[in-house]
């Protein structure tokens, strides 16, 4: 696909993403109030909902063809029969945005045959604006950033994450930072070199980035090396992901190994490569399951949750206390509230 075949697209997705920004300056002007989704690392604004109309409305106009799938939208299994399909947070970094932090940003991506081809992402606290198609390069707009590209690398991770867990290892490079589609911008950008997560993420989060991250000439994939599509009915990445530029992924893939860093694995399934971490008695009890889910690290599980997902009541909850809330958290953000067992 040319980059010039996909222009009508990238003007609307720009407009769109500055139009939303203004929006999200205006509502901190005004003053915000915050709810929370799931937890008090969930949080949600009138700003986030409002954006998210905004976006979609002016999609669905510019494109009645395609699908839509936003993070406070509603979703619909329409968008499944669709070929291109938008791929919106109006907000990704929501505790940032509401804490006065500038690590936000509008992330808008276009999927066709769920691979990520088109990426707008959009900083409005600091007028950073990211824009690309895949294989066609990266567009840049916001304040002059000293480029990395070379050893020892720029490795973005989340602040949540390095606060609770990665500041205990010694791996080197870390920035903890708050957006994920603006880490994989900045990356496509050359203003850092990889990154990766723990917890699995939401498409929304990371379909712009990806193409961005495409455009750029590097990769994003699953922590197990799986590849990651999009247009899928349930719109969340079953585990924790990395990507970069090609050498600083191959680097940093070797380091997480080497170091047993842990991730998830949401909805684990006999043919995933978490499923040999698992015991042999639990392979055979649990092969045919819907609801199995995992943290592993070094081949081993270091927390187990078996959840009817009609009911979302817990079976089982198994595994070292630390690692076990981690994966409740992970689960919760993905399928909602748990009901503890004997409830």
């Amino acid at each position: 696909m040319t980059a010039s075949a996909l222009t009508p697209e990238l003007t609307v997705a720009t407009r769109l993403a500055h139009e939303a920004g203004e929006l999200l300056r205006a509502h901190l002007r005004a003053g915000l109030t915050v709810e929370h989704k799931t937890s008090i690392d969930d949080p949600v604004t009138a700003a986030d909902r409002e954006a998210s109309h905004l976006i979609t409305a002016g999609l669905a106009a510019a494109f009645p063809d395609d699908g839509l799938l936003s993070e406070e939208e509603a979703d619909s299994d329409r968008r499944l029969g669709r070929k291109r399909v938008w791929i919106v947070d109006p907000i990704d970094g929501t505790k940032e945005y509401a804490g006065g932090s500038d690590d936000y940003c509008v992330s808008i991506g276009l999927a066709v045959d769920g691979e990520p081809v088109l990426g707008v992402v959009y900083a409005p606290a600091t007028d950073e604006l990211f824009s690309g198609v895949g294989g066609h390069g990266v567009t840049y707009h916001g304040p002059l950033v000293a480029g990395t590209g070379t050893a020892p690398w720029r490795i973005a991770v989340s602040d949540t994450e390095h606060g609770r867990e990665l500041n205990r290892h010694d791996l080197p490079g870390l920035h903890p930072s708050g957006s994920i589609a603006l880490k994989l911008a900045r990356i496509a950008a050359g203003h850092a070199d990889a990154t990766f997560t723990m917890s699995p993420r939401s498409e929304w989060d990371i379909a712009a980035g990806h193409a961005l991250v495409r455009a750029a000439g590097g990769d994003l994939r699953r922590r197990d090396g799986q590849p990651i599509t999009y247009n899928r009915p349930s719109p969340h990445v079953e585990q924790g992901i990395i990507g970069g530029t090609p050498e600083a992924l191959a680097w940093l893939e070797g380091e997480l190994r080497a170091r047993a860093l842990p991730t998830a694995h949401l909805g684990l399934r006999p043919d995933a490569p978490a499923w040999a971490t698992l015991d042999a008695a639990d392979q055979a009890a649990l092969s045919a399951h819907p609801g199995v889910f995992v943290r592993h690290a070094g081949g081993r599980v270091l927390a187990l949750l078996v959840v009817d997902p009609a009911t979302r009541t817990v079976e089982r909850a198994e595994g070292d206390a630390f690692h076990l809330e981690r994966l409740t958290r992970d689960v919760t953000r993905a399928v909602g509230a748990l009901t503890p067992a004997g409830r």
